[in-house]
């Protein structure tokens, strides 16, 4: 697979934080993972918990510590 699920949140990490400003980065995360919680309607999905989780932890210090952390890990 040309384009893990690993590669592609990380490229969409460094989208958001270019674009989206400090504050609504948060609240999008959030949202995601709302909706990822009901993914088993038909629009949203599951996918959307984990890409929630990169997204909130660009505002939230100590979890973008534990994601990177758990990065170097591996």
């Amino acid at each position: 697979m040309k384009h893990s699920l690993r590669n592609r949140i990380k490229r969409l990490q460094v989208h958001v934080r270019q674009r989206v400003p400090t504050g609504v980065r948060l609240l999008l995360g959030i949202v995601l993972i709302g909706l990822g919680i009901v993914g088993f309607l038909p629009i949203v999905g599951f996918w959307m918990i984990p890409v929630g989780i990169a997204v909130a932890a660009l505002d939230v210090v100590p979890l973008w510590r534990w994601v990177k952390g758990r990065r170097q890990k591996k």
